[in-house]
């Protein structure tokens, strides 16, 4: 069974005292994304497919799967994973951000040669801090 072999999506939630618009371009955009992320080309077309720059991990291959402007983004990064952004308006100029990143499994292993359980640890302490980075750009 599928299910087995799957190890949790990372999925956390905040709300920013920002607009939903400031948010989502915050998200959909490379320059929104390059800001609080990492450089990338990205383009808010589904299809379009784009690169982010990861640092020490190098140049990473994505690809736009969903766009529902202003509430839903997704996109695969690398050879294994999809990251989503679900926006939703709230009172009072406010939005709430959910990330989630999936398609962890128990016997992959990255082309970095560590495997997923081992990564999904380390991304979700960096995605807290990231998504933290998200706000701050968002409500300054």
């Amino acid at each position: 069974m599928e299910t087995q072999n799957k190890i949790p999506d990372i999925n956390q939630t905040l709300v920013f005292k920002a607009p939903i618009q400031k948010v989502w371009a915050a998200v959909s955009t490379s320059e929104g994304l390059g800001a609080w992320f990492m450089p990338n080309d990205m383009e808010a077309v589904v299809g379009h497919a784009f690169k982010i720059d990861a640092g020490p991990f190098g140049i990473q291959p994505c690809v736009v799967k969903e766009v529902e402007e202003p509430n839903r983004i997704a996109f695969s990064w690398g050879k294994d994973w999809t990251i989503t952004f679900i926006l939703n308006e709230l009172a009072d100029n406010q939005t709430e951000c959910t990330l989630i990143h999936s398609g962890w499994k128990a016997d992959t292993v990255t082309e970095f040669g560590l495997p997923h359980a081992v990564i999904r640890e380390r991304m979700n302490e960096g995605w807290v801090g990231l998504h933290q980075a998200l706000g701050r750009y968002v409500e300054a």
